[in-house]
């Protein structure tokens, strides 16, 4: 790319040339490319043309004007090095694209200067908004982390612009401490189911109503004793899901926390080498002007025949003037090989990033449902534990409880009879 920067100079024409000699239209100026041959700008429409333009506004001196027959233009000078507009506008072009980060290159010489096709955003190029439709999405209809979050976003909670990236990161740590929390809630459920147990255990031993006799004396022992078996039930349950749902939870992706540190840290270095080279796309840009105005002095300079030596100092600008050119193309090359780089690393990952958030996911739904299957389970074994009870409470029997509370407790069956006088 460097070939259009080559010899960005400007040869004024020599004394008894045709700009001594041929008055141009208001407007126009004459000037004679490295190659020797002449062509004219119009200072005002930035229109170049290799055919003298007439007097008469619109009309060239000969026929057959080929004002878009010259090569397109970078940064301001023909692919041959012949300047694509006069001294006066040449470095005003640069200084207008120096403003503007990303006009890496004009418009073609025939046509005023097109608007600007790219934007800047922190160091990052974007289509305009304005000149180009919206982008092809890499995962259509998918919603995808690789097609929404390569812009920064203003940070609700200051001045401040957070990285699209940065969002996706604060996603996955947010994850993962929701999926800590729900380790803890199960915990605290265990610890209910451990606590409940407990006091289970301890109620079938009180000796409360323990002299009750007969067939209900046989149910109510049987209560009891449902007590201790239920006790049971919920300590399994308790053990079950601290081995299959809270530990699951807990240790899901224990070093999650240092890899996403560590994917954090490698796009921030593509980031910050990508505003290094920016910087030097812009230090090169400068550099470039100050080339371009120092052989503008210099050429005013032989104009008017100020010193001897300005011939020689313009051969020397414009090897400078080369030189930044050459140095801004480098620089850009080196941006935009950055950018790309940043491109991918972003795609590659922003999808990592996505398939470990689906597979989050559908990890806490696995132990969820294993939660929900350990309660019915739970549910079904507690209801074991009081169906002997119904069936000894259906057996109750007063009659036949008083009949053998009798038997054994019975003292006589010989009723009282009246006194006698």
């Amino acid at each position: 790319m460097s070939r259009y920067c080559r010899k960005p100079g400007m040869v004024p024409p020599p004394p008894g040339e045709e700009s001594q000699t041929v008055i141009l239209p208001p407007g126009w100026q004459s000037y004679l490319s490295p190659q020797g041959r002449r062509y004219y700008v119009n200072t005002t429409t930035n229109e170049t043309t290799w055919e003298r333009p007439s007097s008469s506004p619109g009309i060239p001196a000969s026929p057959g004007s080929h004002r878009s027959s010259l090569p397109p233009t970078v940064n301001g000078y023909h692919a041959s090095g012949t300047p694509a507009h006069p001294p006066e506008t040449a470095h005003m072009s640069v200084r207008k694209s120096t403003g503007d980060s990303q006009n890496l290159g004009s418009s073609s010489p025939s046509k005023k200067q097109s608007k600007e096709n790219t934007i800047t955003i922190n160091c990052v190029t974007f289509p305009h908004p304005d000149t180009m439709p919206e982008q092809q999405l890499l995962k259509p209809t998918e919603w995808s982390y690789c097609d929404y979050f390569w812009a920064d976003k203003k940070d609700p909670q200051g001045n401040g612009t957070v990285a699209g990236f940065e969002l996706l990161l604060q996603k996955q740590l947010k994850g993962k401490q929701m999926q800590k929390e729900m380790s803890e809630f199960i915990r605290e459920r265990i610890k209910i189911e451990e606590d409940y147990a407990k006091n289970l255990a301890k109620l079938s031993q009180n000796s409360l109503a323990s002299q009750e006799e007969g067939s209900l004396g046989e149910a109510w022992a049987q209560v009891k004793k449902s007590l201790a078996d239920e006790a049971e039930v919920h300590l399994k349950f308790s053990a079950k899901l601290h081995s299959e749902v809270e530990k699951p939870l807990m240790n899901f992706r224990e070093n999650f926390k240092k890899d996403m540190k560590k994917c954090d840290h490698h796009i921030a270095d593509l980031r910050k080498q990508l505003a290094s080279r920016y910087a030097s796309v812009e230090k090169a840009r400068k550099a470039l002007t100050e080339r371009q105005r120092d052989l503008e002095m210099k050429t005013q300079q032989l104009e008017i025949k100020l010193s001897n030596k300005t011939e020689e100092d313009i051969k020397k600008a414009r090897r400078k003037s080369t030189q930044a050119g050459d140095d801004l193309m480098r620089c850009v090359d080196l941006y935009n090989q950055a950018q790309s780089k940043w491109f991918e690393e972003m795609v590659t990952t922003t999808l990592e990033l996505e398939r470990l958030e689906v597979e989050r996911v559908e990890m806490i739904r696995q132990h969820l449902c294993q939660y929900t299957q350990l309660r019915h389970e739970t549910d079904m074994f507690n209801q074991s534990t009081v169906e002997p009870v119904d069936q000894l409470l259906r057996k109750v029997d007063p009659a036949k409880d008083r009949e053998l509370w009798v038997r054994e407790h019975k003292t006589g069956n010989i009723r009282p009879v009246d006194m006698e006088i």
